[in-house]
């Protein structure tokens, strides 16, 4: 019984992991693709804190802490207009475009980690 208990243990966490990467990767795309929407007129948004942003971002970015974004959706235009997001690391412009497309946003794109920008 401890090595179903066990195995079914090890599955589980398993799955937790696989599915976070997933729901991280979600509507990531390449910095060259996340240059040619913003080229395109896409709005760039940094979801990192204030400070973060201060000690540096991509040129022409806005910023929108994802922890104000929901008070702050006006400043994103139309909902059908595109938006191209991007943090530290991945895991809050993921999370920002999981809720503006439960806003109805309908051409979001996570860039990912800032540094994905680069060519």
């Amino acid at each position: 019984m401890n090595s179903f208990v066990f195995e079914i243990g090890v599955l589980l966490l398993m799955a937790i992991v696989v599915g976070g990467w997933l729901f991280l990767r979600a509507g990531t795309i390449s910095g060259a693709r996340a240059r040619e929407m913003v080229h395109g007129g896409a709005l760039l948004v940094d979801v990192r804190s204030n400070a973060e942003f201060a000690s540096g971002h991509i040129e022409g970015a806005v910023n929108i802490p994802v922890s104000e974004l929901e008070t702050r959706l006006p400043e994103l235009g139309a909902k059908q207009g595109s938006i191209v997001l991007y943090c530290r690391s991945g895991a809050r412009s993921a999370l920002a475009l999981r809720f503006l497309e439960s806003q109805g946003y309908t051409t979001v794109a996570n860039l990912g980690a800032m540094t994905s920008w680069a060519p």
